[in-house]
């Protein structure tokens, strides 16, 4: 079987998760207790280490959370309860937190995507305003793997309104793209599942000296920010994942950039491409113009090709709400696959997947005329 659905989740890197269980069974004290020393020097490390891999430890901090969604939920809980302007290609962490806030009497602005999935710059700018508490625009479009410029973007609204936070959810970015925060960057999160790592487990980075409110309350882990007993096991894991993703992290970007490319080469001439070519080399998302895209997946899993059909986190849904916001309509919306690799995809992996989408799709168009 071929797994092309790793912006979902990605295979747990077994080196990294024995390594982790490893030390977690031998060291399994609570690290909040007096004699959890030796645990606490390891979530230390493991803390320093991930943070430092996008971020100056010096002018940032990180917070440990269950995962990306968590994080973006804190992001804005924390800084957009006045007036919160994003993106109508946010992940659904983002938007639907957007929308809860906006319920409860926060002013949700939206800025429009292009047919890519890109935010519209001047647009987004203009949505902003002295009301505006908190920015936030996805760093890599989990739907059409657009990569939004975050850096022009966070220093554009800075330069209009310096005590405007700007935030950014960096889950599909993480491990996977060259990334340093700037200094106009306030709050970015992350995930480890996305990069090898286990289910559960992500962070928060945030600028030092920006005021957070904490998302869960109790013991006061996590400098009183997120309390909960720390999952040792996941973060650790995540240090020893990131510190391995990180070291091939440019010959892996260059290398699927080649890939993405022979795979949508391969592709017959009724697949549309929606991801855009300056994209995250990691996705490449299709559309069958005219056919049904989840029924190309089933056919698709008989041929031995697990695909995705966008979100994992909105697959319920009839239509992707990104998807229609890049202004499409129903008969590429209807067709859309989303296709993502990790470092593992090879080359022979690639060609087996293009002959499975044509053979399906040509199986499609031959059922229904």
């Amino acid at each position: 079987m071929i797994y092309l659905d790793n912006a979902a989740t990605t295979e747990p890197n077994g080196e990294a998760l024995a390594r982790a269980v490893a030390f977690a069974q031998t060291n399994y004290l609570n690290p909040s207790a007096q004699y959890g020393g030796a645990v606490l020097s390891a979530l230390k490390e493991a803390r320093e280490g991930i943070l430092s891999k996008i971020a100056d430890p010096a002018q940032f901090e990180l917070i440990f959370t269950s995962g990306g969604t968590e994080a973006d939920n804190q992001a804005l809980e924390s800084c957009g309860r006045r007036n919160l302007v994003i993106s109508a290609g946010e992940h659904a962490a983002v938007y639907e937190t957007g929308v809860h806030l906006k319920s409860a009497g926060t002013e949700l602005r939206l800025a429009p995507i292009g047919k890519d999935g890109k935010v519209d710059a001047d647009a987004l700018l203009s949505l902003v305003d002295e009301k505006t508490s908190l920015v936030s625009v996805v760093h890599v479009n989990n739907e059409t793997g657009a990569v939004n410029d975050i850096f022009s973007l966070a220093e554009r609204v800075k330069a209009k309104f310096p005590r405007c936070l700007f935030h950014s959810d960096g889950v599909q970015a993480f491990g996977k793209l060259p990334v340093r925060l700037s200094r106009n960057i306030d709050l970015y999160s992350v995930s480890a599942h996305k990069i090898g790592g286990l289910k559960g487990t992500g962070a928060l980075i945030k600028r030092k000296g920006v005021a957070l409110s904490p998302y869960l309350h109790g013991g006061g882990q996590e400098g009183n920010l997120r309390s909960g007993t720390e999952n040792v096991l996941g973060i650790l894991d995540f240090f020893y994942v990131a510190e391995e993703k990180f070291r091939t992290l440019e010959a892996d970007f260059a290398r699927l950039a080649g890939l993405r490319k022979r795979l949508l080469q391969s592709l017959d001439e009724c697949f549309v491409p929606i991801s855009p070519e300056d994209g995250s080399p990691y996705l490449l998302t299709v559309s069958a113009r005219g056919l049904r895209g989840e029924i190309l997946q089933r056919l698709l899993l008989e041929r031995g090709v697990i695909a995705g059909t966008g979100s994992a986190c909105s697959s319920k849904k009839p239509h992707s709400r990104v998807i229609e916001a890049c202004g499409y309509g129903k008969d590429i919306s209807d067709g859309v696959l989303r296709l993502s690799f990790s470092q593992k995809t090879t080359e022979e992996e690639i060609d087996f997947a293009a002959q499975a989408l044509n053979a399906a799709a040509a199986d499609l168009r031959s059922r229904i005329g």
